[in-house]
């Protein structure tokens, strides 16, 4: 199957998120493949026999979102340099969201801009990270400030990837997909509750139905000014945990399972959602194993950290939250007590 994804001009930018087995991909002049050795040990022989170019070419770079940043970007860039590629060329990102962030990115300033294709391999970059142009890298100040929209020529969707997915990749996945529901679709959350995301058909729906959430969203909104920053949901909370624990010890999903609770929690606090939809989502999450606690060492710290996140504007904090299942809320400039009040529940020790 097939979901659109229809940008305001050039129509140029329009392009097709394809569901299914992976098909023949043929590229117009050369290519290059970004990828890193552990996907390309599984499953780069298959990707290669179904790519077609005038010349294509591999890059293999570190694996992991510590490896995020713009030392990998140069690599990549002196592969695109080294084989003489030029603004008809394209790169193929082959692999999980962090390959998918940098490779778009390298693609959106090499030569001021070339063409890239995603290929996902993991379920969180299925349903989230591969759709929707957003491209960059960290650096020592927090999660994605270096980066740029810049849209894909196509998305390829195969679970075939998903057959050698680690436990803990797979939940962090799920993580995103409950996101997509609590925020725009209470049936969706429903039957995510009913059904076992382990059953191959199960999860083709929940990723059909997750990409076509994200396609609707994007539709709308694909510079993030309005409705695209609800998919932030938990981002808030999660990017400050992954920064604080070095981008090493948690999954980004798994950060993302934990900023949901953060964010349910500050809902209450603000006298939004309700308690019995909060305990929904932690025991959904908790199925697939997904961490839904934190010690917070230095709750100030915390919150400071809060104002490098890409939605503080003047030094106001905005935090996307649930008002009910599948209704979302901006919550704009809480009381920092208010704030606090749901930091100090995670307070080591607390």
């Amino acid at each position: 199957m097939k979901v659109s994804i229809r940008l305001p001009q050039p129509p140029t930018r329009d392009y097709e998120i394809e569901i299914g087995d992976l098909p023949e991909i043929v590229i117009e002049g050369k290519a290059l493949v970004v990828t890193n050795p552990k996907v390309a040990g599984l499953h780069l022989a298959r990707l290669l026999g179904r790519l077609r170019a005038d010349e294509l070419y591999v890059v293999t770079v570190p694996d992991g979102e510590n490896h995020k940043n713009m030392a990998t970007i140069e690599m990549i860039l002196d592969r695109c340099f080294e084989h003489r590629l030029d603004r008809k060329s394209t790169l193929v990102a082959f692999g999980g969201g962090v390959i998918g962030d940098m490779t778009g990115f390298a693609a959106s300033i090499f030569q001021r801009g070339i063409g890239f294709v995603q290929v996902p391999t993991t379920l969180l970059s299925q349903v989230d990270a591969s759709v929707g142009g957003k491209t960059g890298i960290n650096n020592r100040f927090g999660k994605n400030l270096v980066g740029a929209f810049h849209q894909p020529k196509a998305v390829y969707i195969d679970t075939h990837w998903l057959k050698t997915l680690p436990k803990r990749e797979f939940a962090a996945g799920v993580a995103e997909i409950v996101k997509m529901a609590v925020m725009f679709d209470a049936d969706f959350f429903d039957w995510l509750e009913r059904n076992d995301l382990h059953e191959e058909e199960n999860l083709k729906e929940a990723i059909r139905r997750s990409v076509e959430i994200k396609a609707w969203v994007v539709n709308q909104d694909e510079t993030e000014k309005g409705i695209r920053a609800v998919l932030n949901y938990g981002h808030t909370f999660a990017h400050v945990i992954e920064n604080e624990s070095g981008y090493g010890r948690y999954l980004h999903g798994e950060a993302v399972a934990i900023g949901m609770i953060m964010a349910n929690r500050l809902a209450l606090q603000n006298g939004l959602f309700d308690a019995q939809s909060a305990e929904r989502v932690k025991a959904l999450l908790a199925r697939y194993g997904l961490p839904t606690d934190y010690e917070i060492a230095d709750t100030e710290a915390f919150y400071d950290h809060f104002f490098l996140d890409k939605k503080s504007q003047n030094n106001r904090l905005t935090f996307i939250v649930p008002e009910t299942l599948g209704k979302y809320r901006f919550l704009q400039d809480p009381e920092k007590e208010r704030v606090m009040a749901v930091l100090e529940t995670f307070k080591r020790g607390a």
